[in-house]
């Protein structure tokens, strides 16, 4: 009797060691998850955007950051029909650089970032490659995510790879058309930190 209640003490310790094991181990990932800090960078010239990088930014509770040009963008600006708009002339250069706000805003203490923007002439706009060489994105995650009227990537990854280090990871993300819910954000992010 007395072996036998030994045996069933020592299996209810067993037990709890291996609970207490896999909740640890389970913490630990979590934890992983939760240290990595997150955070959403913008441009948009009309809003729209805006609007999903403040709902991704809400949704994954990551840091958000307006890219804001040191010239703001006017409707006749954004006017792609017209072949002199700044849109246009900008777009048509790939080396053009629009300036942005120098605010000493850092990227250093940052693991991901989300990186949003309209696409214009199937790329990124060149203001976004004016932020992405303004900063230092060594051994940094960068997911794109966009939005758009239409048109896709394109050439949008090959294009930003070339205004960060060798040693910064960009991902092609996803593109929205619409005005996704918070908890379609959330879960796309998970899918693809």
């Amino acid at each position: 009797m007395r072996n036998t209640l030994l045996i069933i003490i020592g299996l209810v310790i067993i037990a709890i060691g291996v609970v207490w094991a896999l909740n640890g181990k389970s913490q630990a990932k979590e934890n992983t998850t939760m240290d990595k800090k997150v955070l959403v960078a913008y441009f948009s010239a009309t809003g729209t955007t805006k609007q999903v990088a403040q709902n991704l930014a809400e949704a994954i509770n990551a840091d958000i950051y307006e890219i804001k040009p040191k010239v703001p963008y006017t409707s006749a600006d954004l006017n792609w029909m017209d072949k002199n708009s700044r849109s246009t002339l900008e777009m048509n250069d790939h080396n053009s650089r629009p300036e942005i706000i120098n605010d000493n805003f850092s990227t250093d203490s940052y693991d991901t970032i989300f990186l949003g923007f309209p696409i214009w002439w199937y790329i990124a706009p060149t203001i976004v490659n004016t932020f992405l060489e303004a900063h230092d994105f060594t051994n940094k995650k960068i997911i794109l995510f966009a939005t758009s009227g239409g048109s896709g990537f394109g050439r949008t990854v090959e294009n930003l790879k070339k205004s960060v280090s060798n040693s910064a990871e960009i991902k092609e993300g996803k593109l929205f058309n619409n005005h996704p819910a918070k908890d379609e954000l959330k879960k796309w992010s998970e899918e693809v930190l």
